[in-house]
């Protein structure tokens, strides 16, 4: 077991965090001529919010998904502007005055709301959108600027374009980037699955460069903008917190066929040194699910048609990583891979580890301390810091 002071002596690194977008990101970055194409901030009548606009595109306000220390319950929020969310989101100085009142010692950075939207990009042309990949990953190295040793970037690339995407790759890794955001569901935009051969040259030139690849939950769930939006009272009256607790749940655990893909597809083999984060999914429920590849490899008899195939546990433990936050039930489970599970607060989001009124969760150096004393010593390590700290190569 953890002796408590070990634990508060313990630099924990949060594997998945969120950066809100600031109204300017793409017009004070981008030529001129352009400042009309890309992402911008308009006032929509219909919310009298502020939102994210391409075009003629709607898409969600500008504080929505940063509603860590919120005050109501969702749907409150939804059509909130960024300068009513918590400064933390967007403000990197504020944002390290958060982490050390969490007790957190560094932040592995993502998107919020349209940095996921990658996909929108491909509709700007070959040119343009180039430009607004390069635009969004330098925004990030400006904010993590405040303290490159705490705030930790990870880059988004123009995987519709495999030659930009390598140039991008190797730009931003010199800027400071630590890992590389991936899709795990290109079929949904006409491309080929991650797991093809396709993507090889990228996976080829991160394993080279030590960068990780990185699967979120999150991707391209706003492609065709926001075609609706309600009133305050509507969206109360129409709202059920039970169907959201189902369908958040079970939205967490969508990453399962990611890792299975991973393990069972031959990519792992082909690319046995490289690492592939599946960021914001949970980590309970994934020692069953690789213990049940691993059944069914052997019962299927995958082992005699491939046998040059790692069994899918080997390459599970061999490269893959989860992360989680709120758990606590399962944490004995990481006795199981004690390397490959990491400790995370996924703030600001509703569903964070950021505590507030309308928010089951406490502060997380009190649940670290809560429940992770009943760990032995060097797996509550593993999770809480050293794993990140080996793959995002942080001091």
């Amino acid at each position: 077991m953890t002796d408590p002071a070990v634990l508060s002596s313990i630099r924990v690194i949060d594997t998945d965090t969120h950066v809100s977008e600031p109204y300017d990101l793409w017009t004070s970055r981008v030529p001129a001529k352009f400042r009309d194409l890309v992402p911008h901030v308009e006032t929509w009548e219909t919310t009298g919010s502020k939102h994210w606009k391409i075009g003629d595109t709607w898409l969600a306000a500008t504080g929505f998904f940063a509603q860590a220390g919120q005050s109501e319950y969702p749907p409150a929020g939804n059509y909130r502007n960024l300068e009513d969310a918590d400064p933390g989101s967007w403000n990197p100085n504020e944002r390290l005055k958060r982490m050390d009142e969490h007790g957190i010692y560094a932040q592995v950075l993502y998107p919020n709301v349209i940095g996921f939207e990658a996909p929108l990009f491909m509709d700007l042309g070959d040119e343009l959108s180039i430009i607004c990949t390069r635009a969004y990953n330098d925004f990030l190295v400006d904010f993590a600027s405040a303290d490159p040793k705490r705030l930790i970037p990870i880059a988004m690339v123009p995987f519709w374009n495999i030659e930009e995407s390598l140039a991008e790759i190797r730009r931003a890794r010199d800027a400071g980037h630590r890992g590389v955001l991936f899709a795990n569901k290109f079929e949904q935009i006409g491309l080929p699955g991650f797991a093809e051969p396709h993507w090889d040259p990228i996976y080829a030139l991160c394993q080279d460069l030590e960068l990780s690849i990185n699967f979120h939950v999150g991707f391209s769930g706003m492609r065709e903008g926001v075609h609706t939006a309600k009133s305050k009272h509507e969206r109360e009256s129409s709202f059920d917190p039970r169907q959201s607790a189902r369908s958040t749940s079970v939205g967490i655990m969508t990453n399962a066929d990611c890792i299975a893909n991973i393990c069972v597809s031959g990519l792992g083999d082909r690319f046995p040194r490289l690492a592939f984060v599946s960021v914001e999914s949970g980590m309970g429920y994934v020692p069953y699910l690789v213990e049940s590849l691993d059944w069914h490899w052997l019962g299927y008899g995958a082992h005699e048609k491939f046998p040059d195939q790692s069994l899918p546990s080997e390459v599970f433990r061999r490269q893959c990583y989860g992360t989680f936050w709120f758990e606590r039930g399962t944490l004995p489970l990481l006795e199981q891979y004690p390397d490959n599970f990491m400790f995370e607060t996924d703030y600001p989001h509703p569903t964070a580890m950021a505590p507030g009124p309308a928010s089951p969760a406490e502060r997380p150096a009190d649940h670290v301390a809560k429940y992770f004393q009943d760990l032995p010593e060097d797996v509550a390590r593993k999770a809480l810091h050293d794993n990140a700290a080996r793959l995002y190569h942080i001091d």
